[in-house]
């Protein structure tokens, strides 16, 4: 049995826990199916996550990698 606190949370059984796999900070999705609530670990796609880095580094070409290596050694 879980409990359902006043903001709506919901404390799932270790046992339950432990059957989908899930830890503490894991999402859970919660639906109807037939009448029945359904709790199933959250999913991502990775197709989802295509993008949602963003970075702020420059395309670099083979020259300036050669370029970068060559000053590399010229130090040493």
């Amino acid at each position: 049995m879980g409990n359902i606190t006043s903001k709506g949370q919901v404390t799932l059984p270790a046992r339950i826990r432990e059957f989908l796999g899930v830890h503490p900070g894991d999402r859970v999705d919660f639906r109807i199916k037939g009448g029945i609530v359904v709790v199933e670990p959250e999913t991502v796609d990775v197709r989802d996550l295509y993008n949602s880095v963003k970075t702020r580094k420059k395309n670099v070409t083979i020259e300036m990698m050669d370029d970068s290596i060559k000053n590399r050694y010229r130090r040493k």
